[in-house]
């Protein structure tokens, strides 16, 4: 232990002395060469961030976690702090404004998704049963709901007849990002949900049949496809999107496609996503049955997780706001 907390300090020191080496040898500090060598994007923010967060200096280290209205008196700061003259420096601000618009977003998107999340179900608030009779139509829209408890509910992959025990773990959230599912990508959540009611078997290549034996192949012929409930995936969704924003995986993908700071909707954006790439992962790895849920599930989430440590991946690139204003 002591060793470790011995080797800590001297890496620690030796990073300080060639930080220091750096900056008499190019006349720049560390966020200078950070925004003149790295290009926009989750490579630079990334930097950024923990440039300033390992600081030794207090204002650096708050300036991650500053109001947004303070962002641009932050950097005003810093530049006086690090005698950088603006006037000759001018893109340096704006590159620093961009970052940290992006690094205090990702904070605060934290805390509104924790907020919903947090928010239990209320049937007796009218906007939460507003919110829930929506789904059913965004989903159902040629079905009418018989009565507010009925089995109905079933069709759409809740559990009983009353959905809001299914909502204890995520909260609102769940109902949040399934009801923006449903009303803003409304084809492909009708499709998704027929599929996960009338699932059909993926074709086999051939390469795949001739590693079957002549007893495996009958029976893998004669399997049928396994669905799931639609609802209740979308809610462990949820809880897999929200764990990769807690985590920090997500800000690869946030800070690669926000100009600005990351919002609610980014989130639910991306929820689409893993929504999409989830029912076809699923198809793909064509379960034996829904007990293979918990294995299918994993095995999504490190694919999810190896494709975000590229610093360039963008989960939902099409969702992305114009190139020219992606973190100047």
């Amino acid at each position: 232990m002591l060793i470790q907390v011995c080797l800590y300090f001297y890496c620690k020191f030796l990073w300080r002395c060639l930080k220091f080496v750096m900056r008499k040898l190019t006349g720049r500090c560390e966020l200078q060469r950070i925004c003149y060598n790295t290009k926009p994007g989750a490579s630079r923010t990334m930097k950024i961030e923990t440039s300033l967060r390992d600081s030794k200096s207090k204002l650096l280290q708050t300036s991650v976690s500053v109001h947004p209205d303070a962002i641009e008196k932050t950097i005003e700061d810093i530049m006086e702090l690090k005698k950088i003259d603006p006037d000759i420096n001018p893109q340096l601000g704006i590159s620093l404004q961009a970052c940290l618009l992006q690094i205090v977003g990702y904070r605060n998107l934290i805390a509104d998704v924790e907020k919903l999340r947090r928010e239990p179900y209320d049937s007796d608030n009218p906007q939460h049963e507003e919110m829930l009779l929506k789904l059913w139509k965004f989903l159902k829209p040629n079905t009418p709901l018989e009565s507010r408890i009925s089995k109905q509910w079933c069709e759409i992959g809740f559990q009983g007849d009353d959905p809001k025990t299914d909502f204890r773990g995520m909260g609102l959230l769940g109902l949040y990002n399934l009801q923006y599912f449903a009303e803003r990508d409304a084809t492909a959540a009708q499709q998704v949900l027929s599929d996960s009611l009338h699932p059909k078997c993926r074709d086999i290549t051939k390469e795949e049949i001739s590693k079957f034996s002549k007893a495996e192949w009958e029976k893998k012929r004669m399997d049928k496809a396994i669905g799931y409930s639609f609802a209740i995936v979308g809610i462990n969704i949820t809880d897999l999107a929200y764990n990769l924003l807690i985590s920090g995986a997500l800000k690869t993908h946030f800070y690669n496609i926000a100009p600005e700071a990351p919002t609610l909707s980014h989130f639910q954006q991306t929820f689409c996503y893993l929504m999409h790439e989830f029912h076809k992962f699923w198809i793909e790895e064509d379960p034996m049955d829904i007990m293979e849920f918990n294995r299918v599930r994993e095995k999504f989430r490190k694919r999810i997780i190896k494709q975000l440590q590229n610093p360039d991946m963008a989960l939902c690139p099409h969702f992305a706001a114009s190139e020219g204003l992606i973190n100047m």
